[in-house]
């Protein structure tokens, strides 16, 4: 029950999605009856390295620009749990988006490096606590024209942050467990067929992952889950 010192809060939060007029439901999660009781944080890491083993180099386009992010993982009472912020209302792109700590790739650093970085400067996480485990499938973004490479590093404990005000509002962890359960991720498809195009929406308690990070998050249960993504 919510204390009356506390504002209310409610699944999913007051994220604005941008929904087109044409949408519709689309399909249940690829870990249905899969899902264990608990992702032990060194079998998470294990299916992430494993698969990350012979992956190609990314392909840059004239026109994209390579980007870094932080699956920033650690265990819990529940089992591994994830890192994830609140992109600051002050920002000019993606305001008040659920992401994981990260930015553009500077030059001369390596995806790692960036990742690292990036999560020191976004939300003061020491980059010697993190163990870099891996990488997932690279992905590409609509609006921004990144190509998002997603870094996974496991920490031996729940890290101690600070949200760096002028990027982040919020940082917050939830296990792996409960982003998995059938009630908080769905997908949608948007567009019409045969252009339309799935979104994958997490629904948490007062707020909405969804955009690459949904993508991204898709991914690492699959892969936790031993199923394909």
């Amino acid at each position: 029950m919510t204390s009356p010192a506390e504002p209310a809060r409610r699944r999913g939060g007051d994220q604005i999605i941008p929904r087109p007029a044409a949408w519709r439901p689309g399909a249940p999660p690829p870990w249905t009856d899969r899902v264990p009781a608990r992702f032990e944080l060194a079998a998470v890491a294990h299916a992430v390295a494993v698969r990350g083993e012979g992956r190609p180099p990314p392909f840059l386009t004239p026109n994209s620009r390579e980007a870094a992010v932080l699956i920033a993982l650690f265990p819990g009472a529940l089992g591994a749990e994830v890192v994830l912020t609140r992109r600051s209302s002050r920002m000019l792109h993606h305001r008040g988006e659920i992401s994981f700590p990260g930015g553009g790739v500077d030059p001369g650093e390596t995806p790692v490096e960036a990742a690292l970085r990036e999560a020191f400067e976004e939300v003061a996480l020491d980059p010697a606590l993190v163990t870099v485990v891996g990488e997932l499938d690279h992905i590409s973004t609509m609006v921004s024209r990144n190509i998002i490479v997603p870094v996974v590093g496991t920490l031996p404990a729940r890290p101690e942050m600070h949200p760096e005000a002028a990027e982040v509002d919020r940082i917050f962890t939830v296990p792996l467990v409960e982003l998995a359960g059938a009630d908080v991720y769905r997908e949608e498809r948007w567009g019409t067929a045969p252009f339309d195009r799935p979104i994958h929406f997490f629904e948490l308690d007062d707020e909405t992952v969804w955009g690459a990070t949904g993508r991204i998050l898709l991914q690492l249960l699959a892969v936790a889950a031993g199923v394909q993504p």
